[in-house]
């Protein structure tokens, strides 16, 4: 929280990488709260074209500031958008000429954040999944370069959840986008910060077990902030209410409840993710030896990278483990 107050509070542009729920977007807000600045949010996995992009991040600015106060300076923009007000909810829906340029229509946009930021309170504009620029447009990051780096009031933060891709994009000596911000990245939580905080909460309603039900809940979730939360909530609500047997119960419930969810991401799978991911399993609990593993390295690394891309995996100090703790024990269920 104090490096990013500390980046947010400065003449600099922040870089935040880890892999999906983090807690990177809770950070940022929380941050960005503190500071009582304007905040424009704009998340690129939702965006599909750069004409879209404008359009979204446009509709947020109107979301922040009152229409009266920016109704002018849209008016000199050099395409004009058609712009409708929702009566009862306020709400401005946006739309340009479609066969017109769109880099006229981003500049523009991205343009009118600059001038708010004379105007008052710098804004702060966050762009979560911001390596989906690549997917976008393939020109997004030239564009996007060329217009924010002229902008002195406004703060950028970047979030990104695939480490490999934003580290291309921002360290990258060819890339529009190289050492363009202060980077961040997010480690897991702390075993003994998580230990710690459970403990208190666990201390308040059972005296019995406590370390070892903590301990378990870590060892499984390996400190994924999301992962930890939601199996600590699960075994606390156990305990209140007298139903708590064991973590190796309530993980079976939780398996239980997303059976359906799981089942629908395996069909999905090539075999080969499939193979790889019940390779991970069986070495990991010891149903099969390292020496048994079958499938070549180019192979191998190509699925980890789709895996990865897809939010199946994450990789944490160079290592592979899965994303959902849970999914993976389901594939250990399924495979008994």
């Amino acid at each position: 929280m104090a490096k990013v107050l500390d980046v947010i509070h400065s003449e600099c542009h922040l870089i935040l990488i880890s892999p999906r729920r983090f807690g990177k977007t809770s950070l940022v807000s929380k941050a960005v709260k503190q500071t009582k600045r304007p905040e424009i949010f704009l998340n690129l996995q939702l965006i599909t074209s750069i004409s879209d992009f404008a359009i979204e991040l446009l509709k947020k600015v109107f979301k922040v500031y009152p229409f009266e106060k920016i109704k002018h300076l849209v008016k000199n923009f050099r395409i004009i958008p058609t712009l409708s007000i929702n009566p009862m909810s306020n709400a401005v829906d946006i739309s340009f000429n479609p066969m017109v340029s769109a880099k006229p229509i981003l500049e523009d946009v991205l343009n009118l954040l600059n001038q708010l930021g004379k105007k008052g309170e710098k804004p702060i504009v966050v762009f979560d999944e911001f390596q989906e620029i690549r997917v976008i447009d393939k020109n997004l990051d030239k564009i996007l370069r060329s217009i924010i780096q002229t902008h002195s009031n406004v703060n950028y933060l970047f979030l990104g959840s695939l480490e490999s891709m934003m580290h291309e994009i921002f360290e990258r000596k060819k890339s529009p986008f190289y050492h363009f911000g202060v980077l961040m990245t997010l480690a897991p939580i702390k075993e003994k910060d998580f230990y710690d905080f459970m403990f208190t909460g666990f201390s308040k309603i059972t005296n019995q077990n406590v370390p070892e039900i903590i301990g378990e809940i870590i060892t499984i979730t390996k400190g994924h902030p999301y992962y930890t939360q939601q199996l600590a909530f699960h075994c606390f609500n156990a305990i209140k209410s007298d139903a708590f047997l064991s973590v190796d119960q309530i993980i079976q419930q939780i398996i239980e409840e997303h059976t359906i969810d799981y089942e629908r991401l395996w069909i999905n799978l090539s075999l080969k993710e499939r193979f790889l991911l019940i390779e991970m399993v069986q070495l990991k609990y010891g149903r099969i030896q390292r020496k048994d593993i079958g499938i070549p390295a180019s192979t191998r690394y190509s699925a980890y990278k789709k895996l990865l891309i897809n939010g199946f995996l994450i990789q944490i100090s160079k290592s592979y483990q899965f994303e959902d703790p849970f999914f993976e024990r389901w594939i250990l269920k399924e495979r008994n």
